[in-house]
């Protein structure tokens, strides 16, 4: 009966551990936000011409100039109401150039409202497509299509716009290439960046900082192997660590103790269960380490991007 016991619990234990270990993968998906200031866009300049005189007078034209009102003190919830009822009201026979300009001021409002659905949306719905380099705000349409696109996941479309802003403006393509790898954490285009002449101290300063400061999955994944709980000590988790301590702790006494004195039955249950955290604490304790590592990346690489400049909409050369 104890070798029929032993072989159960050498089967359930396998079991678990092909259940609840898996690869943890080594990179990292931080969060990286903006901070950027009001009063930034509010020094930025318009793009387009005033409106005439005449075109002032017209129905569409102060709809025109209150989006624009409600747009300057990035209210943009009314600004798009406003430009909404401009575009409804435009005259045909007035200059095209005036509804492309109400088109193009509805998304900018949805892109600095982070609505990038919407700006995907409206674009598409737009005459913007067939604008070129005469267009005023070309350059600043280039990074809000490939910001939006970007962060909707469609790599075929924001690889196409990047390629049309490294033809208009090599310069804004050097910044974005840098933006991307540092908001991806990806740190060989990072260390490809670096071997270039240019001089960018301060990715050379973030990546050392971060490799001295990182945890190492594997390490912590492999101290809880070896001592439930050490791997989040590593971590700095103290709490975390006493629990996974005293509970592994718990289930192997009570498991030695059912062996020894029966039932047998709880000793394969007791030894499942330990079975279970013991595994999943190795796991968790990799999964601990990179989320340590993205915080960690996220508190150093956020103040380098907005103090350098670095995001898309700190590129745009106009607002409103």
């Amino acid at each position: 009966m104890r070798l029929i016991g032993s072989g159960t619990l050498i089967a359930i234990s396998a079991l678990l551990f092909f259940v609840s270990c898996y690869h943890v993968p080594k990179d990292i998906e931080p969060k990286i936000h903006t901070s950027i200031q009001d009063r930034y866009l509010k020094e930025l300049s318009s793009p387009f011409t005033e409106l005439t005189t005449q075109e002032k007078n017209t129905s569409w034209g102060s709809e025109y100039l209150i989006g624009i009102h409600f747009a300057r003190n990035l209210d943009l919830y009314r600004a798009i109401t406003a430009f909404r009822r401009a575009e409804i009201l435009y005259n045909a026979q007035d200059a095209e150039h005036r509804q492309l300009e109400i088109q193009y001021e509805i998304l900018l409002c949805y892109y600095l409202g982070g609505r990038y659905e919407e700006v995907d949306q409206t674009f598409g719905q737009s005459d913007l497509a067939k604008v070129g380099s005469d267009f005023p705000a070309y350059h600043d349409l280039l990074i809000i299509l490939y910001d939006t696109y970007d962060h909707l996941s469609e790599p075929d479309k924001a690889c196409h716009i990047l390629e049309l802003i490294k033809e208009h403006s090599p310069e804004t393509y050097d910044t974005l290439a840098i933006s991307t790898a540092m908001r991806r954490a990806d740190f060989d285009a990072l260390e490809c960046i670096i071997a270039y002449p240019t001089e960018r101290t301060y990715l050379n300063n973030l990546l050392d900082c971060y490799d001295q400061k990182k945890k190492s999955p594997a390490t912590a994944a492999a101290l809880n192997a070896f001592l439930p709980g050490s791997g989040y000590l590593y971590l700095g988790q103290k709490q975390t660590a006493v629990t996974a301590f005293l509970v592994n702790g718990l289930f192997i006494a009570s498991s030695v103790y059912f062996f020894k004195n029966g039932p047998i039955a709880a000793g394969i249950v007791t030894t499942s269960f330990e079975a279970g955290w013991y595994f999943g604490g190795i796991q968790g304790a990799a999964l601990q380490a990179k989320c340590y590592n993205e915080r960690l990346y996220e508190r150093m690489a956020s103040p380098e991007m907005n103090q350098n400049k670095l995001f898309p909409v700190f590129q745009l050369n106009y607002a409103f």
